[in-house]
């Protein structure tokens, strides 16, 4: 830096002036790095609250209203409520006009666990020593000794149930269960019961529900972040009407979406633009893109622009929104009419986005991604095959999820707690999908029975 004696005033007003500047940008900076540091959980209001929010609830007319279910359960007890013996306004006797059912469904104060003793006697045979030890249903071969007590499959399955249903973390299950029931159990026993079964009976149906995906019509996919012992990995969603399958991968390449969809899946597959879904191997596969994902990439690129700059994305995005619309008003018309208005919009979209160069880079950008979709007829097979739908919606709310227990738990700590995670996820989310049962229920169905014999 120079003397600043030797400066004159103009410049050293300029380098004042320059010195403010610095200032600010670094006060800014400061202030940015502080709430770095302290991050808040609650992306909510970003430090701007608006001035008339909106009221918590249910808005008028989003949906009907409906009251809760008559319980199915015969009632323990009965109370009959009192009235007056006179009007309380004039001392007139009553008439009773009609009689009112309610109901108050309560768990018990103080529940007691159902304990079932054994009393299991060993012998021995006289003549050649052989060891025989008492057989029961529901007595494990092996609880004896150290692990002569145990819980109940009933229990594993409502624990099993909260963690890999429901969210809750492994290590507060116990406490819950504790609260719940009285049971007292640790978190190793439930991580270990998890990892056998998932080698067992919970392992063999996982694998049936893979081996049904590639049968499907239409399959939806997307993909989310995971780790495994700390390392970053991909968890994997596959959605069809029958099952929904969940995959944990170190890497997400066309090869390991081909472990779920095979190499001779005839159906649609529903997905984002992701480079897996782009592999030569797919190259012969109907797919649908996700219409709300290219709205989105075309609504930040217009937003962006102004004047002339944004009739093309203006314009795309109005053809897209206009195929959206004909596929919710297709059950009004007529067969010939859906499929000319079809045809037309696919006219209409391929002479958008036919090949030539355009002046703005970001519009050039939109014309060579969408327009390879196009060529390919990606982007509305929604309209020419029955049940595909335009948007990838499906996929990603099986990933919910996922991103919650990720949010709440380091992810997994190695490649079987990841296949066990798989497993049960997928089991529980096609039985919410396919059966009326909670996942308690059809985890206990799951469970193989215990061995009837065990010689030793």
């Amino acid at each position: 830096m120079a003397d600043l004696g030797s400066l004159s005033r103009e410049e050293l007003i300029a380098l004042i002036e320059e010195q403010r500047r610095l200032i600010a940008e670094l006060r800014a900076e400061m202030e940015r790095l502080k709430r770095a540091q302290n991050r808040s959980a609650a992306p909510f209001s970003k430090n701007q609250p608006k001035a008339d929010p909106k009221r918590p609830g249910r808005r008028p007319g989003q949906g009907p209203f409906l009251r809760r279910a008559e319980p199915v359960q015969l009632p323990a007890t009965t109370v009959i409520a009192e009235v007056p013996s006179c009007c309380p306004a004039c001392g007139g006797q009553w008439e009773q006009e009609r009689l009112e059912v309610v109901t108050t469904i309560d768990i018990p104060a103080n529940p007691q666990p159902v304990v079932t003793a054994y009393q299991v006697p060993h012998c021995r045979c006289q003549k050649c020593g052989k060891r025989v030890r008492g057989t029961a249903p529901g007595l494990a071969p092996d609880q004896t000794g150290a692990t002569a007590h145990r819980v109940g499959p009933v229990v594993m399955a409502a624990a099993h149930a909260l963690h890999y249903g429901s969210g809750v973390p492994v290590r507060k299950v116990p406490a819950v269960l504790k609260e719940l029931t009285g049971i007292s159990i640790t978190q190793s026993a439930l991580t270990q019961d998890a990892l056998r079964r998932a080698e067992g009976e919970v392992g063999a149906e996982y694998q049936r529900l893979r081996e049904t995906v590639p049968a499907a019509p239409v399959i939806h996919t997307d993909d989310t972040g995971w780790r495994v012992g700390g390392r970053t990995a991909f968890l994997m969603g596959f959605d069809t009407d029958q099952a929904t399958v969940y995959q944990i991968r170190d890497r997400h390449r066309n090869e390991e979406v081909r472990e779920v969809l095979g190499d001779g899946f005839g159906g649609v597959l529903v997905s984002d633009r992701g480079k897996s879904y782009e592999a030569e191997e797919f190259a012969g596969m109907q797919q649908q893109k996700c219409v709300a994902h290219l709205l989105r990439n075309i609504s930040e690129v217009v937003e962006a622009k102004c004047g002339r700059a944004r009739q093309f994305g203006t314009e795309l995005e109005a053809a897209l929104r206009e195929g959206l619309d004909l596929w919710h008003v297709r059950d009004d018309l007529s067969p010939d009419e859906f499929t000319t208005r079809a045809w037309e919009l696919d006219q209409v979209l391929t002479y958008l986005l036919r090949d030539r160069a355009l002046r703005d880079p970001d519009n050039q950008r939109l014309l060579d991604g969408i327009g390879l979709q196009q060529d390919r007829g990606r982007l509305l097979t929604f309209l020419t095959v029955e049940g595909v739908e335009p948007t990838n919606n499906r996929a990603e709310r099986i990933l919910r999820p996922a991103v919650i227990a990720r949010k709440v738990s380091q992810c997994s700590k190695n490649q079987r707690g990841a296949e066990a995670f798989a497993a049960f996820a997928s089991i529980i989310q096609t039985a919410r999908k396919t059966v009326r049962q909670t996942a308690t229920e059809v985890l206990r169905a799951l469970f193989s029975p215990i061995p009837a014999l065990s010689l030793r």
